[in-house]
């Protein structure tokens, strides 16, 4: 199914409620070039880290089943929300959670790992030319237990999404226009890198840098499916397109990168 896109929203991009608004218009448009989309979303800005100061105000050690509970609300708050702003615009979207999206975990609570993907439902809906909205960081343990995959988990689910779904790429909407060698929001003069493999990617992350979880870029290397870092302010690209991140031969720039990285 490569004609599927899957693209990923964090929580920048929904700080208020018409945020939904616009972040619906910006799929309308991708989907007049992919008519098969499936979105997976964060919860809103700060809303993870509200949840967990009001688990520790009630239990400051609360049950690690429980946070799981409580904090997984925060993605279904924003799947619910963009799929009704989308039906707003009068376009079908369909909200899932995790498990309903067929995230099947590890056991471990707060820091799960995804172990496979039956994305049936959503297949189902991407054939009938509906939206699939699917909640981040969360899935189903095989002991039928709502898991979360820990911080960053959403740019996990993404690429595993992506490859369950054989998605022609993964599209990553940050509030940046891609990724840097420096964070952008401390060095101005510092300019977005256009293209990457994934050991050069890796070697940005591991130097700090929090644009994307290290365990979403190895999953994508180990599975070779193309990612795109871009942003969703389009009135802020400047004719940039973003960071593509795939593999396409050797280039000098890799060992520049190690070097500035260290």
């Amino acid at each position: 199914m490569s004609d599927v896109l899957v693209v990923k929203f964090g929580g920048a991009a929904f700080t208020k409620a018409a945020d939904f608004s616009a972040i619906a218009e910006l799929i309308i448009k991708l989907q007049a070039r992919c008519p098969r989309i499936a979105v997976v979303v964060s919860a809103m800005a700060n809303m993870t880290d509200h949840l967990l100061s009001l688990a520790m105000e009630v239990n400051p050690l609360p049950p690690k089943r429980e946070q799981d509970m409580l904090v997984s609300v925060g993605e279904r708050i924003s799947m619910a929300l963009l799929a009704m702003a989308l039906a707003a615009k009068g376009v079908k979207a369909v909200s899932f959670t995790g498990s309903q999206s067929g995230i099947i975990t590890s056991t471990e609570h707060s820091d799960a790992k995804i172990i496979d993907v039956k994305p049936a439902r959503i297949l189902q809906e991407l054939t009938k030319g509906h939206i699939v909205i699917v909640a981040g960081f969360q899935g189903v343990s095989q002991s039928k237990e709502i898991t979360t995959l820990g911080r960053g988990g959403s740019d996990t689910t993404a690429v595993a999404l992506g490859i369950a779904l054989e998605a022609s790429q993964v599209i990553f909407y940050k509030d940046v226009l891609g990724i840097y060698l420096h964070d952008p929001k401390k060095n101005v003069e510092t300019t977005p890198i256009s293209h990457l493999q994934y050991n050069e990617a890796l070697a940005i992350v591991q130097g700090g840098a929090k644009i994307l979880h290290k365990r979403s870029l190895l999953l994508a290397k180990k599975n070779q499916i193309p990612l795109l870092v871009t942003c969703f302010h389009e009135q802020a690209t400047q004719g940039f397109s973003g960071t593509l991140i795939r593999e396409d031969g050797q280039r000098d720039f890799l060992s520049k990168l190690y070097e500035d990285v260290e």
